[in-house]
């Protein structure tokens, strides 16, 4: 199976709409100064899918990006500075979008990254959370990644 993520980003800084704009050629995910979340950027893989979330003001997921291009040294960071970026294009958008709110109340995504790590802006997602969550978007897990 394809790894599954979530990716934070303040819909003021860079929202799904300029995400989609970008299309095919995708868009560097730069600006990552966390070193849990470097990490995770470092272990995506081409191919790779993940939630776009829009933080802080909005709290929902917008839709699904993949990954279009391992992790490289982030270009937005100083000389020699430990910090990556993947590049991500858009794959598609959420019917609906889902809160932070609903997927609190979701029992089964009581653990998930998301609930439990609220600041980490790059995160795991495990199989089941990604059905679930996918399921709730209006999507189809299994279509996504073929």
């Amino acid at each position: 199976m394809t790894a599954c993520w979530l990716i934070k980003s303040e819909p003021e800084t860079w929202s799904w709409a300029e995400q989609v704009a970008r299309g095919a050629s995708g868009e560097p995910w730069t600006g990552v100064r966390n070193h849990s979340a470097k990490l995770n950027l470092a272990a995506m893989r081409p191919g790779d899918l993940a939630f776009f979330y829009h933080s802080v003001s909005e709290k929902r997921i917008m839709g699904v990006v993949r990954v279009i291009r391992a992790a490289y040294p982030d270009p937005t960071a100083e000389p020699g500075a430990p910090w990556v970026c993947v590049d991500v294009a858009a794959l598609v958008e959420a019917p609906r979008p889902l809160t932070l709110a609903e997927i609190k109340a979701d029992p089964r995504l009581a653990q998930t990254a998301l609930v439990k790590l609220t600041r980490l802006s790059v995160q795991p997602v495990r199989p089941e959370e990604w059905r679930i969550i996918c399921e709730a978007l209006g999507l189809d897990p299994e279509r996504l990644e073929s």
